[in-house]
């Protein structure tokens, strides 16, 4: 049996509320044994099964504020609670107990994480959705799906810098 893999997950939406809005994007980084792979469940790809199956050998997964955003929209839309099957560890927390606040991206530039698109937040990313659904751009879905690439291998990124900023000085 193979060990279980690190998923680092974010969602892409067409706004913040889930009982209007919905999830366009799951990316997940799939992290065992100093290797990853990137899915990215788009459009109608985001379904349960889809997402259940992506992280069927996942122990962890791990988010930024995926506690109070990416895991309850999930579920909400999706009508599955990972929390119930995997261990959720949000790395904001993390961050709030070194002194690091802030949005996502906040955090990345405190710390020094690049990120090659910038100007790109939730709201372009909906923007970009809909260019996509409405004028059939394929350029913006690219971008869009860049942006959510970016997010989700800086989590991981993000983890590396944590646990070794959080290391105890000997």
């Amino acid at each position: 049996m193979q060990a279980p893999f690190d998923a680092y997950l974010d969602i892409e939406t067409t706004g913040l509320c889930s009982f209007y809005d919905e999830i366009t994007v799951i990316g997940i980084c799939l992290a065992f044994d100093g290797r990853s792979n990137l899915v990215q469940l788009v459009g109608n790809e985001v379904t349960r099964s889809n997402l259940v199956r992506t992280l069927r050998r996942v122990d962890t997964i791990y988010t930024y504020n995926g506690g109070r955003f990416d895991l309850p929209f999930i579920n909400f839309r999706l009508g599955v609670n990972l929390r119930e099957h995997f261990r959720h560890h949000d790395l904001m927390h993390d961050c709030w107990r070194n002194n690091l606040y802030g949005g996502f991206k906040v955090v990345e530039q405190q710390l020094g994480i690049p990120r090659r698109l910038r100007g790109i937040g939730g709201a372009q990313a909906a923007m970009l959705w809909w260019r996509y659904q409405i004028d059939h751009d394929r350029k913006a879905l690219d971008l869009l799906l860049e942006y959510n690439k970016e997010d989700v291998l800086n989590l991981l990124t993000l983890r590396r810098k944590l646990e070794r900023i959080s290391e105890p000085m000997y």
